[in-house]
């Protein structure tokens, strides 16, 4: 079981997207994108739902369906920056040691994989952990799609949810020869005292690299779990994706 008491779920969004500006605003199925987001967080049930913004749109947008909303430095480098910064506001007290981080542009996510991430986060001896699902063939040697180098777990085939660590992650098809490639899923569980460790590092040499931030955990010798689900959840990050998730979305409302 997972200890909900010690969860919050932190979400970051920022209005000055380059591929999609005002994207948290972006209307779709009648209600901005990043209400979508914070409703599954909330459906998801772990405790608290924080959305952590640059825009005070964006928090009377979530103020507006009852939920928390926290100004932010729009300066921050990154969104776990930003989570950041908003939980050591929110919560001073540390009450909240565990933290999940949900990427503002996932409109559709499932509340499951937040739970099942809270639980691996709970359950096992992780400082941080993440999602991965197969990669279908034309995403393997995509590098906007970020493949993990996984082990795992002795329970693998008998699971209905099999856990691993994540040893590396990179745009490029790796591991060299493998017969399935992982497809990385941006959503993170955080031990709060990795957190802390990580925004208060300098980006690494790795990181600069790939431009994937999860590797500065690794170069500081954080151990990253990892589950696996069956797809990933659709980000939006073009104008092709929004149109995408509208078709989705509004298709549900109207069933």
């Amino acid at each position: 079981m997972t200890d909900n008491n010690t969860i919050i779920t932190v979400i970051p969004a920022r209005m000055g997207s380059l591929r999609l500006p005002n994207k948290p605003m972006a209307e779709i199925a009648g209600k901005p994108m990043i209400v979508h987001v914070w409703k599954q967080a909330v459906a998801a049930g772990l405790g608290p739902v924080l959305v952590a913004c640059d825009s005070i749109s964006i928090v009377n947008a979530i103020q507006n369906e009852g939920g928390i909303a926290l100004m932010t430095d729009s300066d921050l480098p990154s969104g776990t920056d930003r989570i950041y910064a908003a939980l050591c506001e929110f919560d001073p007290d540390e009450t909240y040691r565990r933290v999940v981080n949900l990427q503002g542009d996932l409109p559709d996510i499932p509340p499951n994989y937040l739970a099942l991430l809270a639980n691996m986060l709970t359950q096992q001896e992780f400082d941080l952990c993440t999602l991965v699902a197969p990669c279908e063939e034309h995403e393997i040697n995509a590098p906007q799609v970020v493949k993990a180098v996984m082990s795992w777990n002795e329970d693998f085939l008998e699971s209905d949810f099999p856990t691993g660590r994540a040893h590396y992650f990179s745009r490029a098809p790796i591991p060299f020869g493998s017969d399935i490639f992982w497809h990385h899923i941006g959503l993170y569980g955080w031990q709060r005292d990795a957190l802390k460790q990580f925004v208060e590092t300098a980006p690494s040499n790795l990181e600069t690299t790939e431009k994937l931030e999860q590797l500065r955990a690794l170069e500081l010798g954080m151990i990253i779990g990892a589950g696996k689900v069956d797809a990933p959840a659709a980000g939006v990050d073009t104008e092709q994706d929004l149109i995408e998730v509208r078709k989705k979305l509004n298709s549900e409302r109207n069933k």
